[in-house]
């Protein structure tokens, strides 16, 4: 499951637009905005400082989290926010509404296990992450904080493919269309494998995977 939900204190924003934003960024605020669940935004100001925060901590697009308005609070997954180009610090932050049936797309981090059972790593085999996040539709309360993927047994020349990840209930990749690769173990300089083709051939699925994961970005 995702990392644990917390709660961010905010005040309403009656004034929006350059000046607006402006001012409260020099008072260490941050504008952003509550949209979705078919109701009307609603424009607020929360500290900088506690924002950041979050973000460093790890997780922030994949947590729960509440809002505190002036007393009403509300359920909420951060969807996007904006840095300074020049000067990297936080100027605004999107934040999903969610219900109970809310439906969510997110990017889930990808994480690996037992790389002292794969054989072809043991051999001096690398392993070559093609994909350090998988795009999934999930329940917005059900999110998982990571994929794993088992590297037991794996040779060089092996790839793992998405269809050897157990994906928790619910959630499903984006890609439906092919049974896309998440990693293989490539040979080293110097290394010779006994299956050069299959090498060959895990190495031109794991490029166009590459290709079509950074099409998507």
């Amino acid at each position: 499951m995702s990392n644990a939900s917390y709660e961010l204190k905010a005040e309403a924003r009656e004034r929006v637009g350059k000046g607006s934003a402006r001012e409260l960024r020099r008072n260490g605020l941050i504008p952003a905005v509550i949209y979705g669940d078919k109701k009307d935004p609603v424009s607020i100001a929360l500290s900088r400082k506690d924002v950041t925060l979050k973000i460093h901590s790890g997780g922030f697009m994949t947590t729960l989290a509440t809002i505190d308005v002036d007393g009403t609070k509300y359920n909420v997954l951060p969807k996007d926010y904006q840095l300074d180009p020049v000067r990297d610090f936080l100027m605004h932050v999107d934040f999903l509404r969610i219900s109970k049936n809310t439906q969510v797309t997110v990017e889930i981090p990808v994480h690996f296990e037992n790389e002292e059972k794969s054989p072809g790593i043991k051999r001096g085999g690398v392993l070559n992450v093609v994909r350090h996040t998988v795009e999934c539709n999930c329940p917005a309360n059900s999110i998982p904080e990571a994929l794993i993927v088992d590297l037991t047994g794996l040779e060089v020349g092996d790839g793992v493919h998405i269809s050897a990840v157990t994906l928790p209930e619910g959630v499903e990749p984006t890609i439906t269309d092919r049974d896309f690769t998440i990693a293989t173990v490539a040979a080293p300089a110097g290394l010779k494998s006994d299956d050069n083709a299959s090498d060959e051939d895990g190495a031109e699925e794991a490029a166009q995977d590459e290709g079509d994961s950074e099409s998507q970005d």
